[in-house]
């Protein structure tokens, strides 16, 4: 259905999930991953979280969103999706940049897991101490 109209496109990222987003003009429609938004995040703060940059945009009922989204939790999925909506939003209008660096919504969260460190059992988590 979309394969031959033309969109806008981004890639976001979070923890270590990564969303590829295509933005078309449309709607409304949200797919993720070829499953409706309400199918595939159960809790509505997810669902919040992935139109956020709509609503800042006012933007709502303007465009149809088709994201895929790989790896990570469902939290970090969700973010991966904002960022990567945000990003094709602003290729859509470059007028949007303002209202979407403002909310936050531009920048890469930089925070990932820590790497275990060795003689350690996680990545700061030191064995029991023994005294005798």
């Amino acid at each position: 259905m979309y394969n031959e109209k033309p969109y806008f496109y981004g890639t976001g990222r979070r923890k270590s999930s990564v969303a590829r987003v295509r933005v078309y003009p449309g709607t409304g429609s949200i797919t993720i991953n070829d499953r409706d938004i309400d199918e595939y995040f159960g809790l509505e703060t997810l669902k919040l979280i992935v139109r956020q940059p709509m609503e800042v945009t006012k933007t709502l009922g303007r465009y149809d969103i088709v994201a895929r989204v790989a790896g990570g939790g469902v939290s970090g999925q969700a973010g991966a999706v904002r960022h990567g909506l945000s990003r094709a939003l602003l290729q859509a209008g470059e007028d949007f940049r303002p209202v979407l660096k403002k909310a936050g919504f531009l920048t890469r969260d930089p925070r990932m897991k820590e790497r275990k460190k060795y003689g350690l059992k996680a990545a700061r988590r030191a064995p029991q101490f023994s005294k005798r």
